[in-house]
């Protein structure tokens, strides 16, 4: 699967830095302006949410034919995190070495809070940050600097 650029107003190249740096490091999207602003790409902190959103979901789904064999034994974990001011379940299965396996976030609602807008903005930003834990974990192309897997796993 190929991820389609069509019609974006940056290149592909800045886009991808811009989503691997804020999946990798967790910075603010305001601080994350000021960083791409520094290396002289002036765009808006909404923007960098818009492309979260739209490409780390899809980074995601990209990679997950390409990565290496995991164990056969597994364990599942769960935590929570906030959507849209409430408490989700966050599932994760890992194997005997910490290698993700998969996640998945439920659309069962615990007690309210502040945190993600949307559950699709959620789903999108951990399935990049899961992404971004695997290729650290050795999960895909060893070799490579995690920023160079990260832009073969795209296409």
């Amino acid at each position: 699967m190929t991820i389609s650029f069509k019609g974006a107003h940056f290149p592909k190249e800045v886009i991808l830095y811009a989503v691997f740096f804020y999946l990798r490091y967790g910075v603010s999207y305001r601080d994350l302006e000021e960083i791409m602003a520094e290396r002289g790409v002036e765009l808006d902190h909404a923007t960098l949410n818009l492309w979260v959103n739209r490409y780390a979901g899809l980074a995601a789904d990209a990679s997950r034919h390409k990565k290496r064999p995991t164990d056969r034994s597994w364990l599942m974990d769960e935590t929570y995190v906030k959507v849209k001011g409430e408490w989700v379940y966050l599932y994760g299965a890992i194997d005997k070495h910490g290698k993700t396996l998969d996640f998945m976030l439920s659309k069962r609602r615990i007690r309210p809070m502040l945190g993600f807008k949307s559950f699709a903005s959620a789903a999108s930003a951990l399935a990049g940050i899961e992404l971004v834990n695997m290729i650290r974990e050795g999960q895909f192309t060893p070799g490579l600097s995690p920023f160079q897997q990260f832009v073969q796993l795209v296409g």
